[in-house]
């Protein structure tokens, strides 16, 4: 894509800039920064990113472990079977707000309370990270994308345990916790439903949860050292304002829908005495095709929560029912 191939230019004239970079200096700031919803799909969880900020230094960046390539070969199929290669790049901050601003998406920030030996390491080490032969690493949504990365980043530089008052959805499920951001209306809970297998109802602890940007920025405002120093030291945040689903794009009333119309062609075909069979062979290829994509992600690719569930019921009851106005003449 040619936006893509753009912004790869841009990211190494970066690199060129700040790979010859001096140490930080005494006033360089390292924020978390937190961006809000979008409308696709992907980006309904919000986004995660690293802001250093050295004006000494003319220095103002940010890296994000959120960069794809959809040029890549046989990107969807690597997509599906959990084999999509994400990688860390470099942007000037006004750059990488402006992408937000575009898309009407706020960006939060929170300065992180770090000394001048811990901001020196982080800095580095996003450096090293960000070469080429290291800035690659096999995504997984659950347990290694934007979020978690950076998260043990600073965890590891501070060489100290990190401890949070925030509970927020500790002890719920992967699948309640989704749908707080898919809306429970809306098709694309209802698409993760049917995917999503037993596994997705196991409870999360304190750190599984840190996956969403959210939850990682909620988490670490309230975060402290073992000392009690605040890991934060100043910030601008807000909860995210989720979108809700409206009625008549749920997909409680497609599924009504569908049963109605399955309801009138039963009716129609006991009056005439005779049954469509293009409907129900329609609806068992479709659903046919459903279970094998099921099946392929269980068995032969890397998604932790795919499975089959009871969820699964859903659609042949619904269709069974609605056919038994003509099943039953």
């Amino acid at each position: 894509m040619f936006g893509r191939k753009i912004q790869l230019l841009l990211l190494g004239l970066c690199w060129t800039v700040f790979v010859q970079a001096q140490p930080l200096s005494p006033d360089a700031e390292i924020s978390l920064l937190t961006c809000t919803p979008g409308t696709y799909l992907y980006t309904l969880y919000g986004h995660t990113a690293l802001r250093v900020n050295d004006p000494a230094q003319e220095i103002d960046v940010t890296f994000n472990y959120g960069l794809f390539d959809f040029e890549t070969e046989l990107f969807y199929w690597k997509f599906v079977r959990g084999e999509t290669w994400y990688e860390l790049g470099d942007a000037p901050m006004w750059w990488f707000m402006q992408q937000y601003i575009y898309e009407k998406r706020l960006v939060y920030e929170q300065v992180l309370n770090l000394t001048a030996a811990q901001r020196e390491a982080i800095w580095q080490a996003l450096l090293i990270n960000n070469r080429p032969e290291n800035s690659k690493y096999l995504y997984n949504f659950v347990f290694d994308n934007c979020a978690t990365r950076p998260y043990y980043l600073i965890a590891n530089t501070l060489g100290d345990t990190i401890i949070s008052d925030y509970k927020g959805y500790c002890g719920d499920t992967y699948r309640r916790f989704l749908r707080h951001y898919t809306g429970p209306h809306s098709w694309a809970n209802a698409g993760i439903n049917l995917l999503f297998g037993p596994k997705a109802d196991q409870p999360m602890n304190n750190l599984q949860r840190l996956f969403l940007p959210e939850e990682l920025m909620l988490y670490l405002e309230q975060a402290h050292l073992s000392d009690g120093t605040p890991l934060v030291s100043r910030s601008h945040i807000a909860p995210f304002k989720i979108a809700s689903t409206p009625w008549y794009a749920s997909w409680e009333f497609g599924l009504v829908l569908y049963f109605l119309l399955v309801l009138a062609i039963s009716y129609w075909d006991r009056k005439r005495h005779r049954r469509s069979k293009w409907l129900d062979i329609i609806f068992v290829v479709l659903y046919s095709l459903l279970l094998l994509l099921v099946a392929f992600l269980t068995f032969f690719s890397c998604h932790p929560l795919v499975g089959f569930g009871w969820r699964l019921l859903i659609l042949p009851l619904v269709h069974l029912c609605a056919r038994f106005v003509y099943i039953l003449r």
